[in-house]
């Protein structure tokens, strides 16, 4: 989908549910102009796992973007990517089970 409409889908979240403290990190793993895009588009956080020469050139663009860089990946919490195409009601019960 892209870093573009990444951050269209986390201002959506944000006017719906005002309320909501969350962190938006965009994993870009290896793809440069993905991670680029992230950075200028001032998504909060962009992990980049590419080569660390080029890592530390876009901490650096990303330092003055605002954006926290991340060049390690975490253990995942809740990856609905397998639920992309899923029913309302399957992702809601998925989020619902994590939230437990």
């Amino acid at each position: 989908m892209g870093p573009g409409w990444f951050g269209a889908l986390i201002a959506a979240v944000r006017e719906a549910v005002p309320e909501a403290r969350f962190s938006a990190v965009l994993d870009c793993g290896d793809n440069v102009g993905a991670a680029l895009a992230a950075i200028r588009s001032e998504i909060e956080g962009v992990v980049f796992i590419g080569r660390p020469d080029v890592a530390r050139r876009l901490a650096d663009i990303a330092r003055q973007h605002g954006v926290r860089f991340h060049t390690d990946r975490w253990a995942t919490a809740l990856d609905l990517a397998e639920d992309f195409f899923a029913s309302r009601d399957s992702v809601e019960r998925r989020c619902a089970e994590f939230l437990r």
